[in-house]
């Protein structure tokens, strides 16, 4: 249900404060003020690519005794040679920080989303958490660059081992993993990838799961199969590499295409949504790529995935992995995450709500306390982002025009950023050194970021006011709102709607705070307060005036999802996407932002990417081209009887945690296991069939 929250209004603002405010000099514009320091930052240890993994055979494989006495010497599942690949990704025991693990026990998750179903492809959520990265394996991977110095960042080779481009750099051969299967133990190979092109990306009645385009590939792309385990991509521009890391998670995940491709209604007498939905959250033993199926789901209470038979990673003793045999989703709120993991009846947290920071650290600081606690950099940032799109985008009514109109409005733009207190609005969430003052752009936890080129406009609201009348915005009624001109939405009260995600606390808690600081300014703002999913689908098709947005990845690592920094394409841009007719409206430095991203997505010159950045950084900033609130650094929170989980690994950089930790990997000492498997020794079933097998 969408809910709508006037917020009242302080009546009967004096004329005379209104013409102070038009003619008050507004403060000069500056560099960003230095973030305060921040001791309980974990240091990252950094390590070379090419030492985290490789491929190839081994002499002998090992999997847990229990899997090959009751299922292998029963019949029931074939040697585990067959099972995997013929040369498998094999992780380097030099990059594990505790070396090679020990098989057993549980990661016991709690997350607030709650599974749509299994149809990641089609754009269906699995509640997040961790649960789509447990199942889905892409074409590269990027969590694990966190750890390896931006000149040697490449995505790391995944279900794509290994791939050269054509002399020109228009064409790029991509060898897939030849061997691996599904959990179900049919065969991975191209035809797999190019369902997932042809039938989901490319096919406009499908929206894969994370917004996958095809302009997330470039404008023009294709790509077609060579045989069954080599495919070829052509590209436009010459080398554009940065589309290595759009191939990572979420953007090319392909699913299994023998349980997919019936229920498609090319192949079927299906309707999309019926495709869409073919595959509900009951619907057990999905084929994964994953190293954890689903094998458990109850509603309102948990998910649970067991270890992957076919799993085609093993470590360099030829352990088939994960070491790790069940994981549990249990299905309860964001904040319970948070509280359970610092309490050790949940194993993992992301902890992203500053509210939770100073109680978290105090338990995290006690003797007996079961989790750590590691705080990473400051690449958690919120911006407010403006409707760029005039010409249509969302079909917008005469007052949704005329807001579309203010927002294109430098003036405005100003005015707005200049009236919002960013010291009090981190404050607000939590007191101490955790947030910093965030003019918006790129995140200051990325090497990418320069203070200098962050240009910020300070907290000044006679200033801001001042801009508002440069803008043509006057109280011509005096109810203490500035009015629309004449011939304009009719004249009213300027009223804007806030798009904001109703599932965390942070977003709503930075909602309210901005709408308050904007009644001050003159403006009233009126919440929309919807899920995550609803929000993002009222984003994409275009339906708001502002939206509070957590930042995404292109903020923070840049060269992934680069394409998203820029309108470079009609729908690449947050706030910004093309109506039916493909066609942006950009302003002058919209079009400067989107010539800097195209240059820096086509040099192989990483001084000269570095150099396009700052200009990137002070453009962006210096028209605002969104507004940013607030910036904080992100802690993981883990059970202290794991394993291998590396040092100073962000919460959010390339990808979430949950990925960056590489969970395959992890593992609990022997003598530290604990009895928390719910179907100890079964493994999945049958695609569709209810629960594992014995």
């Amino acid at each position: 249900m969408t809910h709508f929250r006037p917020i009242s209004i302080v009546a009967g603002l004096a004329l005379a404060a209104s013409v102070l405010a038009m003619n008050a000099h507004a403060a000069e514009p500056t560099v960003a003020p230095v973030a305060p320091a921040f001791p309980a930052e974990g240091k990252i240890k950094y390590v070379a690519r090419d030492s985290i993994l490789e491929f190839k055979a081994l002499a002998e494989y090992h999997e847990p005794d229990w899997v090959n006495d009751k299922f292998v010497k029963t019949g029931k599942l074939p040697p585990l040679k067959e099972r995997l690949p013929k040369e498998p990704l094999v992780y380097k025991t030099g990059n594990m920080p505790d070396g090679i693990g020990v098989y057993g026990d549980t990661m016991r998750h709690v997350i607030g989303g709650r599974p749509e179903g299994w149809n990641y492809g089609a754009g269906q959520t699995q509640g997040w958490g961790g649960i789509d990265i447990g199942l889905s394996e892409c074409l590269t991977r990027t969590a694990p660059l966190f750890q390896v110095e931006a000149k040697d960042t490449e995505p790391l080779p995944n279900l794509a081992r290994s791939w050269e481009w054509s002399p020109d750099g228009h064409k790029l051969t991509m060898h897939l993993i030849e061997g691996a299967k599904w959990s179900d133990g049919v065969a991975f190979n191209a035809d797999d990838v190019m369902f997932y092109w042809d039938d989901e990306v490319v096919d406009p009645n499908v929206s894969p799961l994370n917004g996958a385009t095809p302009e997330t590939f470039g404008v023009g792309t294709t790509l077609k199969k060579i045989d069954d385990y080599t495919v070829e991509w052509t590209f436009k521009d010459a080398f554009p590499r940065q589309y290595l890391f759009a191939m990572a998670y979420g953007t090319f995940c392909p699913g299994p295409s023998h349980i997919l491709k019936p229920q498609h209604p090319k192949y079927s007498k299906n309707t999309y949504d019926q495709f869409k939905n073919a595959f509900p959250p009951e619907y057990m033993n999905m084929p994964v790529m994953g190293a954890w199926v689903p094998v458990e789901y109850r509603p309102d209470d948990i998910i649970v995935m067991r270890r992957n038979p076919y799993y085609w990673k093993v470590d360099e003793k030829g352990n088939q992995l994960p070491y790790l045999n069940e994981l549990h989703y249990k299905l309860s709120t964001w904040a319970d995450r948070d509280v359970q993991a610092v309490a050790g009846s949940g194993d993992i947290s992301n902890l992203e709500q500053p509210e939770n920071f100073v109680a978290s650290l105090k338990r995290a600081a006690q003797p007996d306390a079961p989790s750590r606690l590691a705080f990473g950099p400051r690449l958690i940032g919120y911006n407010l982002h403006m409707n760029f799109s005039a010409n249509g985008w969302g079909n917008p009514d005469a007052r949704e025009q005329a807001v579309r109109e203010l927002n294109r409005n430098l003036d405005f733009r100003k005015a707005v950023t200049m009236a919002l207190d960013r010291k009090a609005t981190g404050e607000s969430l939590v007191k101490g050194p955790f947030t910093a003052i965030y003019p918006g752009g790129l995140s200051s936890g990325t090497g990418f970021y320069d203070r200098q080129s962050t240009v910020y406009y300070p907290f000044d609201l006679a200033g801001a006011k001042a801009e508002l009348a440069k803008a043509g915005l006057k109280d011509t009624d005096g109810d203490g709102i500035v009015n629309f001109p004449t011939g304009t939405a009719g004249g009213k009260d300027v009223e804007i709607v806030l798009l904001v995600n109703n599932d965390y606390g942070t977003d709503k808690s930075l909602a309210e705070g901005v709408i308050a600081q904007m009644e001050k300014l003159g403006i009233r703002v009126i919440l929309n307060s919807l899920t995550g999913t609803q929000r993002d689908a009222a984003n994409y098709a275009g339906r708001f005036d502002w939206m509070v947005m957590r930042n995404h990845t292109e903020l923070s690592s840049v060269v992934q999802n680069t394409e998203q920094l820029a309108p470079v394409g009609p729908r690449t841009s947050w706030h910004h996407r093309a109506p039916e007719n493909g066609q942006l409206d950009l302003m002058p430095f919209e079009q400067q932002l989107v010539d800097i991203v195209d240059k820096f997505m086509t040099t192989q010159d990483n001084d000269e990417r570095t150099k396009l950045m700052k200009q990137y950084q002070k453009v962006y900033t210096e028209n605002v081209n969104t507004v940013g609130l607030t910036e904080y650094p992100g802690a993981l929170i883990i059970n202290k009887r794991f394993s291998n989980i590396p040092q100073g690994t962000p919460i959010f950089m390339f990808n979430w945690a949950e990925d960056a930790i590489i969970r395959e990997r992890v593992f609990v000492a022997a003598d530290k296991q604990g009895k928390y498997e719910l179907f100890p020794q079964q493994l999945p079933g049958k695609p569709g069939d209810s629960g594992p097998i014995n």
